[in-house]
């Protein structure tokens, strides 16, 4: 009798395990979803939902700040549940079927279905994102050489969807309205369930991404068996993340509790803190190897969450600037949101080969050189846009080749960072604190989005006029990327100052 381990091994397809292909289609009409509705997102606030107050931009800022800091931190609580309790297959589906309602829910023309939507994506991503990932590498034996060609393939999928939405949602906005792109990204995330389901009924994953425990599945809290309650719990916590992403209030003119801080703000600042405290004690009860190599591993995580802090100004900050003050004539200003998908999907096969050609010829740099040059390419990307007002016309319209050549070195920047970061803080991480350290570099991204939405808020242009424009908005514009392309440049050089410090701080991790 073949077991369904062997017969998932049997099934393969391009030399690859058969249920890859239905993860790359899942997670492609996933992300579609996510960055079709993404590349709505700033513009929509600022054009329906704050129109009617002056600090309409810095409302935004910290709306968007808040969503995104909160997205990438559900991931964490999450993942847990997964591992724990439900098992990836039972975290996807319930993560997509909330994220699918959170972009129907955006449908509607409402304030409150606004953050109630919002609230659903944000609690749906936290099932969803991480479990798809891990379940690509559960289809890979330990030591298959096959598995990293297997990711490639994967992440080549997330970019085609993170290339593909903003130009079709893009469109549909525009043309027909806000409503039906913000539903296109819905029916997306459904079809992507509907690739992963029809896999489940074919056996194409076998065993894999089952619960960890049939009795801990099943086990009755109350009466109410886990793998019910975890779903209810979940739908009941949208109403109170839907208030939390509200609480910009302060900031829009109105009084809150806090000043002029977010609920989403201060939580960030205890983790940040609590996080701090954590891992000072681990250094110092940690050998002087681990301490050297953890301590690499901080910086590589803080230096990647300064890169995603200007990276991640494309979502709102730049797609203003696209808006207001570059001349849009191949794509309007939500749809240049595509841009950054494209040059990936164009550049990291040449990239990945010169690194192995960098290799065989042993010149291939460490990771800090790698992480420096990505951080210049980073303030170099902001430095074009900081330079294009001497190109500007009368109204303060600048040629979109400024904004093209941004997208494409920033591009190359995140190749040379993000593909090695993750793989370097296992490499450098204690085998006892793997997990705690992966949550951190998680948790890096969230902190990503509170350095978009301080920056947002600086770069806020004041005005309920629904044409805003002309040179003096430009000037805050440039001005604001100038400032920015100095602090990566900065930055950038920093960390390639102290390289040969942090090499022998690394030791044979390369």
């Amino acid at each position: 009798m073949v077991d369904s381990i062997s017969t998932s091994e049997e099934k393969q397809m391009f030399g690859h395990p058969k249920g890859l292909f239905y993860l790359f289609f899942a997670e492609l009409w996933e992300r579609f979803s996510f960055y079709g509705m993404r590349a709505l997102l700033t513009l929509y606030m600022v054009q329906e939902i704050f129109k009617a107050i002056s600090e309409r931009d810095a409302a935004t800022a910290v709306v968007y700040a808040s969503y995104g800091s909160l997205v990438y931190a559900s991931t964490v609580i999450g993942g847990r549940i997964s591992d724990k309790i439900l098992g990836m297959r039972s975290s996807i589906f319930l993560g997509g079927i909330l994220m699918a309602i959170g972009h129907f829910v955006l449908a509607i023309e409402n304030n409150t279905a606004f953050f109630l939507a919002l609230a659903f994506i944000v609690v749906g991503n936290g099932f969803f994102k991480p479990n798809i990932s891990t379940f690509v590498g559960a289809l890979y034996k330990e030591g298959d050489v096959r598995k990293d060609s297997g990711f490639t393939i994967f992440y080549m999928g997330i970019n085609i969807g993170g290339f593909v939405a903003p130009l079709l949602c893009g469109w549909l906005a525009a043309e027909y309205g806000w409503h039906y792109g913000f539903g296109l990204a819905g029916i997306g995330m459904l079809t992507g369930l509907i690739f992963f389901w029809s896999g489940i009924k074919k056996n194409i994953f076998g065993d894999k991404g089952l619960p960890p425990s049939k009795e801990v599945f099943e086990k009755k809290i109350a009466g109410v068996p886990q793998k019910t309650l975890i779903p209810i719990i979940a739908v009941l916590c949208v109403p109170l993340i839907a208030y939390i992403l509200a609480s910009y209030k302060s900031i829009a003119g109105g009084e809150s509790f806090l000043g002029d801080e977010t609920i989403v703000g201060l939580i960030f600042k205890l983790i940040g803190v609590a996080v701090v405290l954590y891992l000072g004690n681990i250094l110092m009860k940690a050998t002087s190897d681990e301490r050297k190599k953890l301590f690499m591993a901080i910086l590589i995580t803080f230096f990647m969450t300064l890169f995603w802090g200007f990276h991640e100004l494309s979502g709102s900050v730049i797609t203003l600037f696209a808006s207001r003050n570059v001349d849009l004539t191949l794509m309007n200003a939500s749809q240049t949101n595509a841009l950054n998908s494209m040059f990936i999907i164009i550049l990291a096969i040449p990239i990945s080969l010169l690194w192995a050609y960098l290799s065989k010829k042993n010149l291939n740099p460490r990771t800090p050189y790698k992480f420096g040059f990505g951080l210049i390419l980073a303030g170099l990307s902001f430095y074009i846009l900081s330079i294009s007002g001497a190109s500007a016309d009368e109204k303060g319209m600048v040629p979109f080749a400024y904004l093209f050549i941004m997208y494409f070195v920033i591009s190359i920047g995140e190749l040379f960072m993000s593909p090695v970061g993750l793989s370097k803080i296992t490499d450098l991480s204690p085998k006892r604190i793997v997990a705690f350290m992966m949550g951190i570099w998680f948790l890096s991204s969230a902190y990503a989005f509170q350095i978009v939405g301080f920056i947002s808020k600086q770069l806020a242009v004041e005005s309920t006029d629904a044409n805003v424009g002309g040179l003096q908005t430009l000037a805050i514009y440039t001005d604001g990327f100038g400032l920015i392309a100095q602090y990566a440049l900065g930055a950038g050089v920093l960390v390639l100052l102290f390289s040969p410090l942090m090499k022998k701080l690394m030791g044979n991790v390369h």
